[in-house]
């Protein structure tokens, strides 16, 4: 038997964008029932950055002090090395934020901490282990979603069903919302290697000819990124895993001695990149924000943080007329205005990097010298506020409005 249920705010996701969103309309007396369908939020690399715009909001909201208790490791700056030379990226120290650096934090934690957060909310209600399926949509208009959770169907009407369940959204794929996706020439290996004491302190890139390697310092162990070339992933894996090691080795040479820990294939895990937006981001009852309206490249970690602006903003936008019951379609097709500019902006700059940059590095079968990009950085330090604002506060920062319902 379905079980019917209403409200007025449905998110379908419980990732940062679902998460936050539910949490912030939720604070500003919106009925919201959120909709995760895993029992948890333990999943491997994932986004793990919580950038200084994050943390600011954070402040804004009273947590920051709670949210640092959370295990994370601090990174002031952003490096990167080609050959025996280190170039500095981003320098977040100069930033007008609370909190003048990256947060590298386990994003389960982060997500068990919004939650519990939420949970303290009377108007807010978290759905484990429900797995939205189809919208439900009558006269043109959605009006709510078809779901299955741990006791059987549900039928779930809202006044506005909000889909951030990511870049392969059921939600935007039933409500027929059309994407373009604008293409990339890599996809990355993510894995874990034990981390040793006289390891280097700090979280930093390899660039060498065909090669590039992300390393994100996690205490005991170091969550690695090796960048390979658009659907490489098949033929790199009908390989010996030995070779991989030593490609491995050769990039990070102070990892040969534990390269040995990937026992097989199984050990490495593949992130197919993709870049795609929606072009349109709402329909009558449903709104799409996060990766649900933006996939983005894993360049600069910044996802997660454009992710909770979208959020944000739809909290600030549309909570009052939610509460009061008199959302417009108008309204909700704000959202979109406020948020499309920052998503096309970080985009742009993301494909500039990835054709001009890793395309040709990944290409590359000899040394070449540092991008134009990396030599002014090393010249003139003062530049790399620009980098770092764009990674560490974004294009059109949000911030939380401090009404509550």
């Amino acid at each position: 038997m379905t079980q019917s249920i209403s409200t007025r705010c449905c998110v379908v996701g419980g990732g940062p964008a679902g998460l936050m969103a539910g949490f912030l309309l939720a604070r500003a007396g919106v009925e919201t029932i959120v909709l995760e369908k895993h029992a948890d939020f333990l999943r491997d690399f994932r986004g793990d950055t919580i950038h200084p715009s994050t943390l600011q909001l954070m402040f804004e909201l009273g947590l920051l002090e709670d949210v640092l208790k959370l295990p994370h490791r601090k990174a002031f700056q952003v490096s990167a090395d080609l050959g025996e030379r280190k170039f500095v990226v981003a320098d977040f120290r100069s930033l007008p934020t609370s909190c003048k650096f990256v947060a590298f934090m386990p994003q389960w934690d982060f997500l068990d901490f919004i939650a519990g957060e939420a949970k303290k909310l009377p108007n807010f209600r978290l759905l484990m282990k429900t797995a939205a399926e189809s919208v439900i949509e009558e006269n043109g208009r959605i009006v709510g979603l078809r779901a299955e959770g741990p006791e059987g169907p549900l039928e779930i009407r809202a006044d506005l069903t909000i889909a951030a369940d990511g870049r392969t959204s059921r939600m935007r794929e039933s409500a027929g919302l059309a994407v373009e996706d604008f293409g990339a020439p890599m996809d990355v290996l993510w894995l874990e290697l034990r981390r040793k004491a006289d390891d280097p302190d700090e979280t930093f890139g390899r660039i060498a000819p065909g090669r590039m390697v992300a390393m994100i310092e996690r205490g005991s162990y170091w969550q690695i990124g090796y960048v390979i070339p658009k659907g490489g992933a098949q033929a790199l894996r009908s390989r010996p895993i030995g070779e991989f090691r030593r490609a491995l080795a050769d990039s990070v040479p102070f990892l040969e001695d534990r390269v040995e820990d990937l026992r097989d294939w199984e050990d490495v895990n593949l992130l197919t990149v993709q870049v795609d937006r929606l072009k349109n981001w709402s329909r009558p009852g449903l709104l799409c924000i996060g990766d649900a309206a933006h996939a983005m490249s894993p360049i600069g970690g910044v996802g997660i943080n454009l992710a909770i602006q979208d959020a944000v903003a739809t909290a600030n936008l549309l909570a009052e007329k939610l509460r009061d019951g008199t959302l417009r379609d108008e309204d909700v097709g704000a959202v979109q205005k406020r948020r499309e500019f920052p998503a096309r902006v970080t985009q742009r700059l993301q494909l500039f990097l990835q054709n001009r940059v890793i395309r040709n590095v990944l290409a590359a079968d000899k040394p070449f010298e540092p991008p134009l990009a990396l030599r002014l950085l090393d010249v003139f330090p003062v530049l790399r506020q620009i980098p770092a604002r764009l990674i560490g506060l974004g294009v059109r920062p949000e911030h939380v409005n401090s009404s509550r319902g």
